[in-house]
């Protein structure tokens, strides 16, 4: 009987607490209600709040972009790259230090519209200056006269070209040549480091600035290929690989041959053509003796210019001449940097007209090539 009583009581107690419990746990579960939604307004309260100011920094982001107030000073040599977008020119100029942001130029270009037209090439413009200056700048350049330096020109070429076409004269040109800042391994002689390309010769330009310019973009291709590393690996300076890329430049006209003729140059200077003929050392080069003796009539030499005294002599001088013998293009360099490997010792251009160049490991293929030349010549006035 008291089993039975006290399971009653046992089973009817815990219901009772059941139910008080169950109350408890709905004012519980009401509280923590309150509580979410205080929660869930403070989070809203955060995100209007923290939102507006998100907004009002995108709005910051969307505001007038930020420019100098110019109109700059000094001097800074800008190269546009052949193709380059409205972007891509204020990148290039933001990084030069021209302008002060990217957006700010391409803004002032949507307001000009001769930006357009704008033309690859090198520009003298100056530090700090107000993006719709620099459009502007661009725009003159590409408007008004330019002049283009061809690969394969001396200094003296190159002056002369430049006197012709930019209003200064030769006196002045040289002068600037002289003043020029050079690579350091140059050795202080610009013959070689005055790139081959086409300049703007409106705004400001003066000689000293065209000049410079020239270097700047000589550096330019310089790092682009790599020059001084790729000199250390082929155990010459870099003033030996821009003298072997300015015979290059002057012995062939076609890029696909500029590789086999550094080729046909290392083997002479090496000794590993003398084998087939060629005396050690002797690169035995034309050019380097329309060089020495200032006569580019003509793309043969006669023996009398061969018995010239002169170290840019190749006939008589075995090895490199003292220095480059013209500007090279960025193809005669990288020529210069990574030859062929496949053993040649001689060329002849054979077709005079497109350039077409035969080359040959044994004198007796040469002079199967020259036999060739002379076969063109013969139905050519170009000879």
């Amino acid at each position: 009987m008291s089993d039975l009583y006290t399971s009653e009581e046992e089973i009817v107690r815990p219901r009772r607490q059941r139910r008080r419990r169950r109350k408890r746990s709905r004012f519980g579960s009401f509280v923590a209600v309150l509580a979410s939604l205080a929660v869930i307004g403070g989070v809203l309260g955060g995100i209007y709040y923290g939102g507006s100011a998100l907004l009002n920094s995108v709005d910051g982001l969307f505001g007038e972009a930020e420019d100098f107030p110019g109109p700059g000073t000094g001097e800074v040599n800008v190269t546009i790259a052949d193709g380059a977008t409205i972007s891509a020119m204020g990148a290039t100029l933001f990084d030069a230090g021209v302008v002060a942001s990217q957006d700010a130029f391409v803004a002032a270009a949507d307001q000009n519209p001769d930006a357009r037209g704008i033309q690859p090439g090198n520009y003298v413009l100056r530090s700090e200056m107000r993006a719709a200056d620099a459009v502007a700048a661009l725009v003159d350049g590409a408007g008004g006269e330019r002049v283009s330096l061809p690969e394969g020109y001396r200094v003296r070429q190159t002056v002369e070209r430049l006197a012709e076409t930019s209003g200064f004269t030769v006196e002045e040109l040289q002068a600037a040549v002289d003043a020029a800042t050079l690579p350091d391994y140059a050795q202080g002689v610009a013959e070689g480091f005055l790139f081959p390309a086409s300049y703007g010769l409106g705004g400001d330009v003066t000689p000293e600035s065209l000049i410079a310019s020239m270097v700047a973009q000589f550096d330019q291709v310089a790092t682009d290929v790599n020059l001084v590393d790729g000199a250390a690996a082929l155990d010459l300076t870099p003033l030996q690989v821009v003298t072997v890329a300015s015979i290059v430049q002057r012995e062939v006209s076609r890029e696909e041959d500029m590789p086999r003729v550094a080729e046909v140059i290392y083997n002479r200077m090496s000794g590993a053509c003398t084998a087939n003929g060629v005396p050690e050392g002797r690169l035995q080069m034309d050019s380097t003796v329309h060089y020495a003796v200032d006569d580019y009539s003509s793309v043969y030499t006669s023996s009398e210019q061969r018995q010239v005294d002169s170290p840019y002599n190749t006939y008589r001088v075995s090895g490199l001449p003292p220095g480059p013998i013209a500007s090279p293009g960025e193809a005669a360099l990288s020529a210069a940097l990574n030859p062929s490997s496949e053993g040649s010792c001689y060329f002849v251009a054979v077709n005079l007209e497109t350039g077409e160049t035969a080359f040959a490991v044994t004198e007796a293929d040469h002079q199967a090539n020259i036999a060739l030349l002379d076969a063109y010549c013969r139905e050519s006035d170009l000879c």
